[in-house]
């Protein structure tokens, strides 16, 4: 049961293990894949492709694919998605899980790939 104040919830949430840290890099499916696989979201990996459909003006609608992913900060890396330094310089620029959509699977990791595709038999 989680409490219903803010604090404890962002407090549980800083001191969580890894395993529950990886929900927080969750992200919505694109409408096709939902149709395919037959689930709403799925945990966002190095590969993936991803549409920021949230956030700045800047960044809005931005597709790339993802370089990394941060489970500690639950924010994702995209190519693409840049900002300006006072220098000039430009850096990438944090997103959050939330914020995005994924339209393609990194299926090279064969556990992922059979975990994917059982679940949408099972639905089928």
């Amino acid at each position: 049961m989680t409490s219903k104040y803010a604090d404890k919830q962002r407090k549980a949430l800083y001191n969580a293990p890894n395993h529950v840290r990886n929900k927080t890099v969750g992200s919505h499916l694109s409408e096709e894949l939902i149709a395919k696989l037959g689930r709403k979201t799925v945990r966002v990996v190095k590969g993936d492709t991803v549409k920021v459909v949230r956030g700045d003006e800047k960044i809005l609608g931005v597709e790339g694919k993802v370089t990394s992913v941060d489970t500690e900060k639950g924010r994702l890396i995209i190519e693409g998605v840049t900002t300006a330094k006072a220098d000039g310089t430009q850096i990438e620029r944090p997103v959050h899980a939330s914020n995005v959509i994924v339209t393609k699977l990194e299926l090279k990791d064969n556990y992922r790939k059979q975990k994917l595709h059982t679940e949408e038999e099972v639905s089928s």
